[in-house]
């Protein structure tokens, strides 16, 4: 059993980045699927997919810009199984001045810096990307 999925997914995503595939998959979670959905809704994957519903897979298809460079540039673990990271709404740091988006966990959902900052909501910050 693997201690920290959510890691395990963003070293996957960097990764695959980084060897310039086209796509990677993993094991499927809730959690996985939400994140998805934010790194696709601020444009840094193309899209994700379900697959595989008795096992569980969750693919991800990687975006490229120019001269095929990821369109994730560094993907960051900020809170981990043995340091919690709790913000309140006050406290959610800026990822490189406003250029990236950090994704938190909240009692309302798992959401971005922004829309945590304008719901007035703290959480646990679960990752980076820029």
């Amino acid at each position: 059993m693997m201690s920290d999925p959510i890691a395990d997914m963003l070293s996957r995503i960097r990764n695959a980045g980084q060897a310039k595939h086209e796509r990677t998959s993993m094991p499927l979670s809730k959690l996985k699927v939400e994140v998805a959905k934010i790194l696709k809704a601020e444009g840094y994957i193309a899209d994700y997919r379900i697959e595989d519903e008795a096992f569980g897979s969750l693919v991800l298809f990687l975006r490229y810009g120019r001269n095929h460079e990821s369109a994730i540039a560094g993907i960051k673990r900020a809170s981990r199984p043995g340091r919690r990271l709790y913000v309140g709404a006050h406290k959610i740091p800026r990822i490189h001045n406003g250029l990236g988006v950090a994704i938190l966990s909240t009692s309302k959902g798992v959401m971005t810096d922004r829309s945590a900052r304008e719901a007035r909501l703290g959480g646990e910050i679960l990752c980076e990307v820029w």
